[in-house]
């Protein structure tokens, strides 16, 4: 029988949280998922300045080490870790406050002002609401109706 992913997500987070704060990294999301016949976990971490393959290594050694340890998932995976990219996912309110200034790309739940997607500058992340600047207009859209934020590349 295998483990809840919402479990293993939990548990890896407490596993690998407190290592990378000592060592100034920062957990992005953890996805815990099967493609094909293969099950996958893979770690996003980032840091001030960006992370590289070197990070990647290291933590992934000393992670690698831990899970032998403990032992939290009864299935075979492959364990990858790795940079959230360019187009990083905005997880947290606080990942969407630390946005104010750059170009994101949200959706939303349900529809507001006709629109479910909205690409732009974030001007503004006050009173649980994004102020997103998109061309001539300005769309605020409440926190509590994001179902998924990510900072954008616009060309």
């Amino acid at each position: 029988m295998s483990t809840p992913k919402s479990k293993i997500k939990q548990t890896v987070e407490q596993m690998l949280g407190p290592y990378l704060e000592d060592n100034g990294f920062e957990l992005v999301d953890v996805e815990y998922v099967k493609e094909g016949s293969n099950w996958f976990l893979r770690i996003f971490v980032d840091k001030e300045g960006g992370i590289d393959i070197d990070d990647c290594g290291t933590i992934s050694e000393y992670f690698s080490q831990k899970l032998d340890e403990n032992d939290p998932i009864p299935e075979a995976y492959f364990l990858e870790v790795s940079s959230p990219g360019a187009e990083r996912p905005l997880k947290k309110a606080a990942d969407v406050a630390k946005a104010v200034g750059k170009d994101v790309y949200v959706t939303v739940y349900e529809p507001i002002q006709g629109l479910k997607e909205f690409e732009g500058r974030l001007l503004s992340f006050k009173n649980e609401e994004l102020l997103i600047s998109a061309g001539k207009k300005e769309h605020v859209v409440p926190y509590a109706k994001v179902a998924s934020a990510r900072l954008a590349i616009i060309f």
